[in-house]
């Protein structure tokens, strides 16, 4: 093969036919996406939720809604963190822009008009969006919604420890260290001077004192790397028996799991409600729907055991070992707790306990490791909640991608030509190692009876 050299200027062609374009390799599946939102006919519900938000003739053109819903599904399907990053490698691929709608003359969307959008869409509308997918992944039985397991997962904020000031007297963290080294007697503290000062100090990072002023919503909590960051407190509820997300909460990363778990089974239950109202799929749905949930053993309390007997619910909650317990003060918890310890011990519940750390991690790996969305690049709850619906929502579209296609995500086709072209050397192989097999076999059946018959 001759070497090719590369040209400094190069003669671009006056016209060219849609058809030469190039496409790259993750083209079949977003068609193949489109086909399936298109089936369930997504634009017209989107903008038939999204009407009251834009006006009939002022104004200039905007951003169509189901283009924009489009936008938020990449981030997931392509792991992009920042909406910023969405448009910049939108404009960039043909197979994205074909994705979104955008004609081939057509500029893509800037960073700014995404932001406007989701500021411009309530909260509830993208809750809608949430359960509509979900009805698509009931309508292809892919929701029992008998049996849900719960966990949490932290978000790094947008926001930096050094930002944070004091709530009652607004002051920063160098303020308030040189104000306690002039009260102990230092007049003109050092740096070193301060730092001392620091590590003798006990609950220095509380979040009853301190505050970020640009995000409230952040909290200060310790990492599972170790390290202490503002952070937000994601929470899902997953279906055990197909993985999918059935709801997802944001909350203070400052609160427990045994005051968070009845939030996130509320959603959840009303999530499954609205899927169980639509005629189209209300009998995919198992009837005991929302009858057992499971959890670790950061989630079990007398509190989250009462109320969860309270909803109707049977609770596979991993107890702590808390010893000999005195149930004087609280009689009316000890019957949960002693059930909920019952079913943990069966043969069922130890194997939910197995299952559940396996689809609830992969949720979190797909959502926010590889989904790129462990660090948020916008604040205030209600913002990072309306990206997080819709991308949590592209994760469950990829489960109905992974059925009917057996890829759940474009970027599994970038090596599939070579996985195939490796099966089929790998079987060549085999076919050879058998014909040979066969041929030496064949000589030695020969040999034997010639040698029979000169004996």
């Amino acid at each position: 093969m001759a070497m090719g050299k590369r040209r400094s200027e190069v003669q671009q062609p006056l016209f060219v036919p849609a058809t030469r374009l190039p496409q790259s390799v993750a083209h079949p599946f977003y068609g193949k996406l489109n086909e399936i939102l298109a089936s369930y006919q997504f634009d017209a519900f989107v903008e038939e939720r999204c009407g009251k938000f834009y006006e009939e003739k002022i104004g200039r053109p905007s951003l169509a809604p189901g283009k924009y819903f489009r936008l938020l599904l990449i981030g997931y399907f392509e792991g992009i963190d920042s909406e910023r990053g969405i448009a910049w490698r939108c404009s960039d691929s043909l197979s994205l822009r074909a994705f979104v709608g955008y004609a081939l003359d057509e500029l893509s969307t800037e960073h700014s008009t995404i932001s406007r959008t989701r500021r411009l869409i309530d909260l509830e509308t993208h809750r809608e969006v949430f359960q509509f997918i979900l009805k698509i992944l009931a309508d292809q039985d892919l929701v029992s919604g008998k049996t849900v397991g719960i966990d949490a997962t932290t978000l790094e904020a947008n926001a930096a420890m050094r930002s944070i000031v004091r709530k009652d007297t607004r002051q920063n963290y160098q303020e308030f260290l040189t104000d306690l080294a002039k009260a102990s007697g230092i007049q003109t503290p050092t740096r070193e001077d301060l730092a001392k000062l620091d590590r003798k100090r006990k609950n220095k990072a509380s979040n009853d004192d301190w505050e970020n002023p640009n995000d409230p919503d952040a909290k200060i909590t310790k990492m599972k790397d170790g390290s202490t960051h503002l952070a937000h407190k994601a929470e899902h509820a997953v279906d055990m028996e197909t993985g999918a997300v059935l709801a997802v909460t944001l909350q203070g990363a400052d609160l427990g799991d045994t005051t968070t778990i009845v939030e996130t089974v509320i959603a959840a239950s009303e999530n499954l409600r609205e899927v169980s109202d639509d005629p189209a799929v209300e009998e995919k749905l198992h009837e005991n729907w929302m009858s057992e949930v499971v959890a670790d053993k950061g989630y079990h309390s007398n509190a989250s055991m009462t109320d969860l007997e309270e909803m109707g619910i049977r609770s596979y909650i991993a107890e702590p070992g808390r010893g000999r317990r005195d149930w004087s003060d609280e009689p009316h918890a000890q019957q949960p707790v002693y059930a909920n310890r019952r079913r943990i011990r069966g043969a069922r519940g130890k194997r939910l306990m197995r299952k559940r750390g396996e689809l609830i991690e992969r949720s979190f790996a797909h959502g926010y490791e590889t989904g790129g969305m462990r660090r948020t690049h916008l604040r205030h709850h209600a913002n990072i909640l309306k990206r997080q619906l819709v991308h949590i929502g592209g994760l469950n579209l990829g489960l109905v991608m992974r059925k009917l296609t057996g890829l759940g995500k474009p970027r599994r086709l970038q090596g599939l030509f070579a996985c195939i072209l490796d099966s089929i050397l790998s079987l060549w192989s085999l076919l050879a190692a058998i014909g040979t097999r066969r041929m030496v076999d064949g000589k030695e059946n020969d040999l034997g009876a010639s040698f029979a018959l000169t004996a």
